[in-house]
């Protein structure tokens, strides 16, 4: 029987408090391009300057939280140098192009939020963004048939999931129902960024660690739970084996020892190609695309035999690392996202950040019954989050979070609104 090691403890840095609110800023607008520019395309994606005129819904929505959760991440960007870029992970694929900019462009916006009285109501809040940002929508730029010769195909239109924090009931100590261990970071794990030895690799990541003086792939998710780390890292907590993989797949949780909570956080992966276990579920024929979930496939890993489960669970050869998440600023928010700042329900969205740049506002258009347009803030990242229009919504903490991210699955568009002095710059082809 396994038992806790001790931890070590990230402490978060007082920069990554949320930045207080003040008086209504009211000041004068930005220069603006004066007629729409064409769309521009790179690398897969295509970018069209817009107005906000033309965002559906707009005039209906009051952007008010989008304003709190954005000064969250501004508090984050003010420790970066000015010309430091506003996306690290550009991955555009031409030299200079820059979808966020600098940190200095995003600097007036962030001041302004800063000094946004809270209770201003809609109309100030719109005002605010239309003062200070320029929508620019995405789409995605693809290779008909994997055809690079043949024209692009631009689809305007992708996915859209939520997720959530789920809470757990997990122990200190290894026991026949709570097996599985959830394991820290481990020291000799090597996260390489390829941008920094080749510019069109940039925003692609690579881990693993270094054996003989070369980095080797580390082991995947069947060789870790065979013990393949044993002694190599720290155990957190000890889980059921399924709720374990809900935790890898949500990114963050937390923990119900009986005598304490643990909030636990994403801290890296073992560099493996995240697959969905619910497509291994439907090419077993267990499930179908039309009634796959969140539910159907925890029912089904309840329900199998546990060399099933296992198999199916281990089919997705990525695994996930955490840390302990200790004195957050606001105990009301979410775990702290991707980008550094904690999470709101409902107004945070994971986004693939080379195309989308993290603390930027994001209006998003999605389709069903009831249409759902509203502006998110993109704070978060997702191993399953890939391409320009394709988000993750977080839904917030608890089984009723929880019971609206498993079934929200819409498609739609998303718009990301970018400092004007940025919109124009991409308008006109500049860096």
């Amino acid at each position: 029987m396994r038992t806790l090691t001790p931890l070590r403890v990230a402490v978060l840095s007082a920069g990554v408090a949320a930045v207080a609110a003040g008086a209504f800023w009211a000041g004068r607008r930005s220069a603006a391009p004066e007629t729409a520019p064409p769309a521009l395309e790179l690398a897969g994606v295509s970018f069209s300057v817009s107005e906000f005129a033309a965002l559906e819904g707009w005039k209906d929505r009051d952007p008010s939280a989008a304003i709190a959760a954005f000064a969250r991440s501004c508090a984050v960007r003010a420790a970066l140098d000015a010309d430091a870029p506003a996306n690290p992970f550009e991955a555009l694929g031409r030299e200079g192009a820059t979808l966020g900019g600098a940190v200095t462009d995003w600097r007036e916006a962030c001041a302004a939020a800063a000094a946004f009285d809270a209770h201003a109501g809609a109309a100030a809040a719109r005002a605010f963004f239309e003062a200070h940002f320029q929508p620019v929508a995405l789409a995605a730029r693809m290779a008909p048939g994997g055809d690079r010769a043949a024209p692009a195909v631009v689809e305007k239109k992708g996915r859209f999931t939520a997720y959530f924090e789920p809470y757990y009931r997990a122990s200190a100590a290894q026991t026949p129902e709570f097996s599985a261990p959830v394991l820290a970071r481990p020291p000799d794990l090597v996260t390489v960024d390829l941008g920094a030895f080749r510019a069109d690799l940039a925003g692609e990541r690579i881990a693993g660690a270094v054996v003989d003086g070369a980095l080797a792939p580390y082991p995947d998710h069947a060789a870790i739970n065979a013990g393949a780390l044993d002694g190599r890292t720290e155990v957190i907590a000890f889980m059921r084996p399924a709720d374990l993989l809900f935790l890898q797949i949500q990114g963050s949780g937390r923990l119900d020892l009986g005598d304490r909570v643990l909030s636990v956080g994403y801290d890296g992966h073992n560099g493996a190609k995240y697959v969905a276990i619910g497509k291994t579920l439907i090419e077993d024929g267990a499930l179908t695309r039309d009634n796959v979930s969140m539910q159907t496939i925890r029912a089904w890993l309840d329900a199998a035999p546990e060399a099933d489960a296992r198999r199916v669970r281990e089919s997705n050869p990525s695994y996930i690392f955490f840390r302990l998440m200790e004195d957050l600023p606001d105990p009301a928010l979410g775990p702290l996202g991707a980008g550094g700042a904690q999470l709101a329900p409902m107004v945070s969205l994971a986004v693939d950040p080379r195309f989308t740049p993290l603390g930027a506002p994001v209006w998003v258009d999605l389709e069903g019954d009831e249409p759902f347009r509203r502006l998110m803030i993109a704070q978060d990242r997702g191993g399953a989050i890939k391409g320009p229009v394709r988000g993750d919504l977080y839904a917030g903490s608890g089984e009723e979070a929880g019971e609206f991210a498993g079934a929200f699955n819409r498609m739609g568009t998303m718009t990301v609104l970018l400092p004007r002095a940025v919109a124009g710059r991409l308008a006109s082809g500049a860096p």
